[in-house]
């Protein structure tokens, strides 16, 4: 059996409704999830889409294959810039936050 990688997955400002109404989400991932290499934030972005989302709105959250602009995303509350975007490398325990800037005027 494939080792698991705990993480917390969470959204706000508005990001919750995508996905039920739910803001934290807590998910096992295989350490080879990602075509047998470990998962990064963007396959966990692809991973999301697939699996927790719940409106059909998808370009919500995600244009062009990545995450929208106007979106945060926090890596254990580091701006995700810091960590190498898409490409940081999940591992256990992290926290991955998704916070929407856009507010409807």
């Amino acid at each position: 059996m494939a080792e698991e990688i705990n993480i917390t997955v969470e959204f706000t400002g508005g990001l919750e409704m995508l996905f039920d109404n739910v803001t934290k989400h807590a998910l096992s991932l295989s350490k080879d999830a990602d075509n047998g290499n470990p998962p990064t934030v963007g396959y966990l972005v692809r991973y999301i889409c697939d699996h927790l989302m719940k409106d059909s709105r998808m370009e919500l959250f995600v244009l062009d294959g990545a995450v929208r602009p106007g979106i945060l995303v926090l890596i254990n509350d580091s701006d995700w810039e810091l960590e190498g975007e898409d490409k940081y490398e999940v591992v256990n325990n992290d926290n991955i936050l998704f916070v929407s800037t856009l507010h409807g005027g």
